[in-house]
C-alpha cells in the first residue's frame, strides 16, 4: 500500500531552483524519520536528504549547501527545496520513510538548458 505522494518535479536551467513535495499518510509521517531519494538512469538509487521527526535534518555531500529537507506536522508533508540545481541533479525523486516501506511513484526532476 502507497502511503506517499511526491509531486513539484519538471524541467529547470542549471542555476534553478525546485520545491518537492511529499505528501505522506498521518501514520508514518508521525512515527518515522523521512528521506529524500533520487534515482538517475543507470545508477542505483541514493538517499540525498533525510529529516528525523523532531526535525533535524542530514544531507549528503553532493547537495549540502544546496538542498534544504523540512516537515510540516499540520499537513504531513515533507519538502525538499533544491537551489542552484546542477544537470548531475536529473533523476527521478522519491521520498519513503527511514527504514523504507512502500515506494511512490516518484517525481522527475531534469536539470538542462
Amino acid at each position: 500500500q502507497v502511503q506517499v505522494v511526491e509531486s513539484g518535479g519538471g524541467l529547470v536551467q542549471p542555476g534553478g531552483s525546485l520545491r518537492l513535495s511529499c505528501a505522506a499518510s498521518r501514520s508514518i509521517f508521525r512515527r518515522y524519520t523521512m528521506g529524500w531519494y533520487r534515482q538517475a538512469p543507470g545508477s542505483q538509487r541514493e538517499l540525498v536528504a533525510a529529516v528525523t521527526t523532531n526535525g533535524s535534518p542530514n544531507y549528503a555531500d553532493s547537495v549540502k549547501g544546496r538542498f534544504t529537507i523540512s516537515r510540516d506536522k499540520a499537513k504531513n508533508t515533507v519538502y525538499l527545496q533544491m537551489n542552484n540545481l546542477k544537470p548531475e541533479d536529473t533523476a527521478a525523486y522519491y521520498c519513503n520513510t527511514i527504514p523504507n516501506s512502500s515506494w511512490g511513484q516518484g517525481t522527475q526532476v531534469t536539470v538542462s538548458s
